[in-house]
């Protein structure tokens, strides 16, 4: 079982493409191999292949690494699922978890991001999570974009360790944190690898 999710950038003509285009390309390779795992195609549009546990975890982290740019947003859906046909290039490979993201973006409409796991029952309550998590996701600004980044890049670190890489007192950090919506991140993310972990 793999996750592949599928995504473009909202108002991408907004910022410098240089910009926002390495952020991209440096959060997909975290998540995967270029060409392998990821390729960025029609200039705005990507897709990603990766594990199922980590696969919300990588969509919130690549939103973060957008919205610090202004003006800039993604649209995400996540395809649970099979592959098939050659390894070795996403661009050629098939399978469920493929037609699931793409039906599932193509879908996404003013929304966005959305799960297609195969399982109805179980999609509409992770998506009806994610729409209410997108209330704040959707609205961080580029501070709290960035403070999230950083912290899902040392998931080990404490608050203390986070507030001195960002030169933050830890009281702003905190604030930061509680009004980006961090602790209910947390929860989520360990929700949804739970189910992912059945799958």
């Amino acid at each position: 079982m793999i996750a592949v999710i599928t995504g473009d950038i909202i108002n991408s003509r907004e910022g410098k493409s240089l910009d926002w285009l390495e952020s991209l390309k440096n959060a997909l390779n975290r998540y995967g191999n270029s060409s392998e795992d990821w390729e960025v195609y029609r200039g705005d549009s990507f897709q990603l292949k990766t594990n199922i546990e980590s696969s919300l975890e990588a969509c919130l982290y690549i939103k973060a690494c957008i919205k610090q740019f202004s003006a800039l947003d993604v649209r995400l859906a996540i395809g649970i699922g099979n592959s098939k046909g050659p390894i070795g290039k996403i661009t050629e490979e098939q399978g469920d978890a493929f037609y699931r993201s793409g039906e599932c973006f193509e879908n996404l409409k003013s929304d966005h991001l959305a799960v297609n796991t195969g399982d109805e029952q179980q999609d509409i309550i992770l998506n009806l999570m994610l729409d209410l998590g997108l209330l704040t996701f959707n609205a961080w600004s580029s501070v709290d974009s960035v403070t999230l980044k950083v912290i899902l890049e040392h998931p080990g670190y404490t608050q203390k360790q986070i507030a001195e890489l960002l030169k933050k007192s830890p009281s702003t950090l905190s604030f930061t944190l509680q009004k980006a919506g961090y602790k209910e991140i947390q929860s989520l993310l360990k929700y949804y690898k739970s189910i992912m972990l059945k799958q």
